[in-house]
């Protein structure tokens, strides 16, 4: 084999024909057109490669394929595509998104995995055809894998976890949202032989119990991102467990764990200070009480969702927490939240600079008095005030006044018209006139 060039051996360059007149293959190195292949996307690489047998060699270098994103043709990815695509690229790959690629299955992946040993991370997202048959080839023959993501992958077992734990001890982020045959064995055998954990994505495991948090909370030290969203068999006790053991968590989602309480928030606001986003939607049992303990402690949250927190009141306690830092705030569906309530969201000391986007649908007590204390807040971007009866086209009109930019998502029900005198005149439904 010849010397190697910026990865590409010299035999390869030989193959430039002196033939080739274009004036770009005679003016530019061969290893400068290849540093410019390596900044190219999938499809002008490939249309790259149809130009002339030089630019063919250069373009299909496994060296310029180090991240692929194959999304956009997830209806026409086959196994077999992604089979050569590995022969290809070999230990270059770093990066590969199978997003939605319905047609990979097990037996390409372990081909994938054989000749791709470099990679570090892997979305298989949707690829439902895979089994447990993939992570026992990953864990096999990737053990530099550090993020990976089998959302959707509904064959998924406890087997996957204990494969993963035993091959890939670098994983920093696990996907496994929607798996729902995944229970607290698989959650054991995976934390305790994964420190490093980062994000742990478990929205939608319906099997997970506190027993699983309790886990978690014991040796994940490092972990940043926890979504348990809609794992409804949780309670207090195995998060309580989570706080106390992770102390550097910035993002957690329990939303629809309606078993939750205050206890949460007075955990959270005393283990992790970090803390940037919590999403708690449909968890009724939180109080403004729970809110202001949270607010003592956690000054760096950037976004809240407290959709259908129905305690969430106008006294305005639980809004003191959004003083600081916040971006992002759900309240719809806060059905007690009153134009007192925003009045002291909209004057804090941090509000007029940063919150971006302010949701308020379905909260029947605020007015356009709302708006007018918002009219302040310039990184305003968007609000939603879909089903708020007593706002009105002329209160946005004002808020526009003040904030030409910003995006306003709002319902008035069309005006049914009177019936006509006499019956000569045509009458039109609310249909009608909405079309």
């Amino acid at each position: 084999m010849g010397k190697e060039v910026n990865g590409v051996s010299r035999s390869r360059f030989e193959m430039f024909s002196n033939n080739d007149e274009a004036v770009i293959n005679k003016k530019l190195p061969k290893e400068l057109l290849l540093r410019i292949f390596s900044f190219l996307d999938v499809v002008t690489l490939c249309r790259c490669a149809q130009v002339s047998r030089s630019w063919n060699v250069l373009a299909l270098d496994g060296s310029n394929w180090q991240r692929i994103d194959l999304f956009d043709f997830q209806r026409d990815i086959e196994g077999r595509v992604v089979e050569n695509i590995s022969k290809r690229c070999g230990g270059f790959l770093r990066k590969l998104s199978l997003r939605g690629c319905l047609g990979v299955g097990d037996s390409a992946l372990r081909t994938f995995a054989q000749n791709c040993r470099n990679i570090e991370l892997l979305s298989l997202n949707g690829c439902t055809k895979i089994t447990d048959s993939t992570c026992n080839s990953l864990s096999k023959f990737c053990p530099k894998l550090k993020h990976l993501d089998l959302a959707s992958c509904t064959s998924i077992t406890n087997l996957s976890l204990k494969a993963l734990s035993e091959g890939c001890p670098l994983l920093e982020q696990l996907n496994i949202s929607w798996c729902d045959q995944v229970t607290k064995d698989g959650i054991q055998a995976l934390v305790r032989c994964c420190p490093g954990l980062k994000g742990l994505f478990l929205k939608g495991c319906t099997q997970l119990e506190d027993e699983a948090l309790q886990h978690i909370g014991a040796h994940c030290p490092e972990l940043v991102s926890l979504n348990l969203q809609t794992c409804s068999q949780i309670t207090d006790e195995g998060l309580i467990t989570i706080c106390r053991g992770c102390h550097r968590l910035q993002s957690l989602c329990v939303s629809g764990c309606a078993n939750i309480t205050d206890a949460i928030l007075n955990a959270l606001g005393q283990n992790c200070p970090r803390l940037r986003i919590l999403e708690v939607a449909r968890c009724s049992q939180l109080t403004d009480v729970g809110f202001t303990s949270l607010a003592r402690s956690c000054h760096e949250l950037e976004k809240m969702d407290l959709e259908e927190c129905v305690q969430v009141s106008h006294n305005g306690l639980a809004l003191r927490v959004m003083h600081n830092n916040v971006l992002k705030t759900s309240l719809s569906h806060c059905e007690l939240i009153t134009d007192d309530g925003i009045r002291q969201l909209g004057s804090g000391p941090c509000a007029h600079d940063r919150l971006e986007v302010i949701e308020l649908d379905n909260c029947p007590l605020i007015t356009d008095a709302s708006l007018e204390h918002l009219k302040t807040c310039h990184s305003l971007d968007r609000i939603e005030l879909y089903d708020c009866q007593q706002i009105t086209r002329a209160g946005i009109k004002r808020l526009r006044t003040h904030l030409p930019n910003i995006k306003v998502h709002a319902y008035f029900a069309p005006v049914t018209p009177p019936p006509s005198v006499g019956g000569s005149r045509q009458r039109f439904c609310r249909c009608c006139i909405l079309l």
